[in-house]
């Protein structure tokens, strides 16, 4: 009798234990089906349908270089690797990591770009690593160093492929010790 009890007993627990993983697993299932629709949504289109694609074909000739640059979609070239490098501080050195990414317009740009990622990085590092904390600190002083890195880009990029191609130097990460 106590042999057929503790069979009851055995058969009940793996029988609760096979419905507590089949629980589990069905709520696992809808959990990754509810992630997989949620980045598909936020995926979505790349490009608003509305939005006329202009072709650099089409740009009259009295329009100059800079606005024929203006044309196109706009990419984002990102720096392989973060910048870090040792900035004077008021009472100290400050070690600074700076990530970036460049805007550029159009396919063309963004190859030629990526093509040229070992001189960009040399002249970003240049220009990143004479600033100051005190300049990395304020709104001020930050849009002054983008303003300066863009710059410099795009005159050694243009000593290189006879054109500019960066439109912007954005600061995507700024960490300063």
């Amino acid at each position: 009798m106590a042999e057929e009890d503790n069979q009851v007993e055995d058969q009940e627990q793996t029988t609760s234990g096979k419905k507590k993983w089949l629980i589990m697993g069905g709520a696992g299932a809808v959990l990754v089906i509810i992630v997989v629709v949620v980045v598909w949504l936020m995926m979505g289109d790349d490009q608003p349908a509305s939005t006329p694609q202009a072709s650099t074909a089409e740009a009259p000739a009295s329009q100059s270089a800079e606005e024929t640059a203006q044309v196109g979609n706009a990419l984002y070239v990102g720096m392989p690797r973060p910048f870090v490098f040792i900035v004077p501080g008021d009472a100290r050195e400050r070690t600074v990591q700076i990530s970036v990414q460049l805007m550029v317009r159009g396919e063309q740009s963004e190859e030629l770009t990526k093509r040229h990622i070992p001189l960009i990085e040399g002249t970003l590092h240049e220009v990143l690593s004479s600033s100051t904390a005190d300049e990395l600190r304020t709104a001020e002083g930050k849009q002054r160093i983008r303003e300066l890195a863009l710059q410099q880009v795009r005159s050694a990029l243009e000593s290189v492929t006879g054109q500019g191609l960066v439109e912007k130097v954005l600061f995507t990460g700024l960490v300063m010790q």
